[in-house]
């Protein structure tokens, strides 16, 4: 097809022809095409995915259109093996159809770490030392020993284990410490006769303690301790910090944790 030239009017009517021809290809790439074939208009938010099992998150993620693949497993305590622990992109995000989602998922067996070397030290440094191995502290035993609240011992599963043997990450471990007072045995003190107060203030002094405390009716002074056991009898012994329980005069206390002391002079 020839295009005239003859004058300037056929000349700006050719250009606004090309020009119009370059617009809407332009439009048309940008504008139609371009949102068609990438699914502009089709934008799905990604589902809430964290605690479900693997199976459960692939029937949400394929009924949302939406594909996965499990990128690291990984061992967290008490979370049920073969869940989801978190996704990438994170769950409530708009992502297009047929976008990947990464999931992390937990992993059915715990991996072996090295008990750390905590005998020796305090219990709050050896608390500090478990949780950076990705142990756990399971509680305190204590046992006759001169440390007092010092590590002695380290336990799993009631067994004692000794430092750089292999755990499993995420074990309770029990720490054996000592009491303070070991095995020392010291004559038992005879408080009989003594107002509670007194008394306690000896113990306390002996490295003993109140242990239970009863009530009787006497005519002695309300306070005055009536008995006592262990007595003080010659050749007693008593391990110390170990405790001494006493019966004290009076009625109105009996479901007292401290008794009512009252000094009338006597």
């Amino acid at each position: 097809m020839k295009l005239s030239t003859n004058s300037k009017t056929d000349v700006v009517t050719h250009l606004a022809i090309i020009f119009s021809i370059i617009a809407a290809l332009f439009f048309g790439f940008f504008f139609v095409y371009l949102p068609w074939s990438t699914n502009h208009n089709e934008a799905i938010k990604v589902p809430e995915l964290k605690g479900l099992n693997l199976d459960e998150a692939e029937d949400l993620l394929d009924g949302a259109d939406l594909n996965y693949e499990v990128s690291d497993s990984v061992f967290v305590v008490n979370t049920k093996p073969n869940s989801i622990i978190s996704n990438f992109p994170k769950s409530g995000l708009s992502v297009k159809s047929g976008r990947k989602i990464y999931l992390t998922v937990a992993a059915f067996s715990a991996p072996l770490v090295k008990m750390p070397n905590i005998v020796g030290r305090s219990i709050s440094s050896a608390k500090n030392q478990l949780l950076s191995s990705g142990l756990q502290f399971g509680g305190e035993e204590k046992i006759e020993a001169l440390e007092e609240n010092t590590v002695l011992k380290i336990k799993v599963n009631g067994v004692e284990i000794t430092a750089g043997q292999p755990v499993s990450k995420g074990s309770q471990v029990t720490l054996v410490v000592g009491d303070g007072y070991g095995n020392q045995m010291s004559d038992v003190p005879n408080v009989t006769g003594m107002l509670f107060e007194d008394a306690e203030v000896l113990l306390s002094g002996r490295g003993l303690v109140v242990g239970s405390i009863s009530y009787q009716d006497s005519d002695k002074p309300e306070g005055t301790i009536l008995k006592q056991s262990p007595a003080a009898a010659e050749g007693n012994k008593i391990r110390n910090g170990a405790p001494v329980n006493i019966t004290i005069a009076g009625s109105g206390a009996a479901t007292s944790d401290t008794p009512i002391i009252k000094d009338d002079g006597k």
